[in-house]
């Protein structure tokens, strides 16, 4: 696939294991909905409140979107999302019955769940039923006593996962979604994926400090990333020659996962900031490099929001179309216009594009197509697709966020 889905998405299905991760138990594979209301079937009564059915719901949800978000058992090698081991995750019973009017209520809210304001990730929002077993998530029977005061779902939630959750509505549906890039990444390649890498290994190599720190994160796999990934492939036994296949990738997943938390109640999280973009020499016309790709991309976010600044092609070449674009972004900003982008220029272009980028993250998390198919395979995930030229933030679903 061009670009790696690091943001959540509503899988159109999900594979439940149906024991604990190591049993010899069947998998099966369900659609996402019913598979939410299988586990709020077996969880909870119908009897129920509608705001605590409603409530426990979108507790289902986040927490199993978590655990397919983070590649949870994927990248421990296991060939499921999700077991329906009560120990690990959700109870799930194979042929069980629905319940008509939780059936309702999943059918209305499966395309929402809980983050923590800022954070990416869904919330791991882990339950229990208050009675015979408590937890530091939501309480089942609790949250029925509360919608009994008279408390809404979203009162019920914030009463046991915190004041700072929100829920994000309307996510995407897709099919389930690998984030390796399905090629190998080595020296020389550059992207999103690399991007990632980049992260993860900067943030394992907290933890591991023989891991060397990547001093720029801007989707460039160079020698510095190679290096990084070497002693990483040293450290966790794997073959150290720099590439970055299948098995280092998951390896960087789990690590990445774990050390943030990712999967837990408690998550250090990720968060919208972006990656940094730093220019350490001026670009011109005729410059061929991967900075010319990366001015292009931001010149290409930019003009998709301001009419007068002409889109560019990815093509890493800093021709006239991109020359054009650098003038019209230097006329905004009251500079003067040249074929140079200098660091006052780069400032400029880089404030304009994080306004933009946070503006667009303070809505959702869902991370559309990029808005020319013909530059697709090139465009980082947070550029939105548009019918048209002619919109303003006014009229869209701002959407977008990079990792950190």
């Amino acid at each position: 696939m061009p670009d790696t889905i690091v943001t959540p998405y509503i899988p159109q299905t999900i594979t439940v294991h149906l024991g604990p991760p190591n049993s010899d138990a069947e998998n099966v594979t369900v659609s996402f909905p019913d598979y939410v209301k299988n586990v709020a079937s077996s969880e909870i009564y119908p009897t129920w409140e509608p705001s605590a059915i409603r409530a426990n719901v979108l507790a289902i949800i986040s927490f199993a979107l978590n655990r397919v978000y983070t590649e949870y058992y994927p990248s421990r090698g296991y060939p499921f999302q999700i077991t329906s081991s009560t120990a690990y995750d959700q109870k799930f019973i194979k042929g069980r019955s629905i319940f008509e009017n939780v059936g309702q209520i999943v059918d209305d809210v499966f395309r929402d769940y809980i983050r923590y304001t800022g954070h990416v990730e869904p919330l791991a929002a882990k339950f229990c039923n208050g009675t015979t077993s408590t937890c530091d998530g939501l309480s089942q029977w609790g949250s029925q006593a509360l919608a009994e005061q008279g408390y809404n779902s979203v009162e019920i939630l914030r009463h046991y996962y915190g004041d700072d959750i929100e829920i994000v509505t309307g996510a995407p549906v897709m099919g389930v979604q690998s984030s390796y890039p399905g090629a190998p990444l080595h020296l020389g390649d550059q992207g999103q994926n690399v991007v990632q890498i980049q992260v993860m290994l900067n943030r394992i190599s907290r933890d591991y400090p023989a891991i060397p720190k990547i001093p720029v994160v801007d989707g460039i796999f160079g020698t510095n990333t190679e290096a990084a990934v070497k002693r990483f492939q040293e450290i966790f036994s794997l073959v150290p020659d720099g590439v970055v296949g299948n098995a280092t990738w998951y390896k960087l997943v789990y690590l990445y996962v774990g050390i943030l938390d990712l999967a837990e109640l408690i998550s250090e999280g990720q968060t919208f900031t972006d990656f940094a973009f730093v220019l350490p020499e001026t670009l011109t016309v005729g410059d061929t490099s991967p900075r010319v790709r990366l001015l292009q991309y931001m010149l290409a976010v930019v003009a998709t929001f301001y009419n007068n600044v002409p889109m560019v092609q990815m093509d890493s070449i800093y021709g006239p179309a991109t020359s054009a674009a650098v003038q019209a972004v230097q006329q905004m900003a009251g500079l003067p216009q040249t074929d140079t982008v200098d660091n006052a220029t780069w400032e400029v272009l880089y404030r304009i594009y994080t306004g933009i980028t946070d503006t667009m993250a303070e809505y959702t998390n869902v991370v559309p197509e990029p808005y020319r198919p013909d530059i697709d395979d090139t465009l980082p995930n947070n550029v939105t697709q548009f019918p048209g030229r002619s919109l303003s933030l006014g009229d869209i679903d701002p959407m977008g966020g990079s990792l950190s």
